[in-house]
C-alpha cells in the first residue's frame, strides 16, 4: 500500500510514501497534537482524500525539523514510538503480533524529504 500526498497549490508537486514509512510519520505528527484526531484517523488509510490546510502542513514541517530532526542522526531510523534506533533497516518482514512494531520506521532523509514538502506546500491532500 502507498500514499500519494497531492500539495493543494501546485499539480505538480507531490510526495509518495510507502505504508512503512508513512503510518511512523502519521504517529509522530499524533505526538504533536496539532492536528484533530478525526484527519490523524484518516490519514492512516490511503485514498481518504483528507486535506490539510497550509498552516497545518507548515506546522508539520517546522515540529519534525525542530523537535524530531535533531534527535536522529543521518546513519538512524526512528519508530512509530519515537525511538529510536542504529540498526540499519534489513527489510525483516515482523509477522509475530508483539514484533509488528518493528516494520514501521523512517530515516533522517526520509523524514527530511517529508518536512521540505510540508514546508514547501500550500497544504496537501492525501491519496
Amino acid at each position: 500500500m502507498s500514499f500519494t500526498l497531492h500539495d493543494l497549490g501546485s499539480e505538480n508537486h507531490e510526495f509518495n510514501a510507502n505504508v512503512w514509512n508513512w503510518k511512523t510519520a502519521v504517529e509522530l505528527i499524533r505526538g504533536f497534537d496539532v492536528i484533530s484526531e478525526g484527519k490523524i484517523r484518516q490519514m492512516g488509510y490511503n485514498a481518504t482524500g483528507v486535506k490539510l490546510e497550509m498552516e497545518e502542513a507548515h506546522l508539520i514541517g517546522s515540529r519534525l525539523r525542530q523537535e524530531i530532526l535533531p534527535r536522529l542522526e543521518p546513519d538512524k531510523r526512528i519508530y512509530a514510538d519515537g525511538t529510536i534506533t542504529a540498526e540499519p533497516d534489513d527489510m525483516t518482514l515482523f509477522k509475530d503480533e508483539d514484533e509488528q512494531w518493528k516494520n514501521y520506521s523512517v530515516s533522517h532523509a526520509w523524514l527530511s524529504e517529508f518536512s521540505d514538502f510540508c514546508l514547501r506546500s500550500k497544504g496537501f491532500q492525501v491519496f
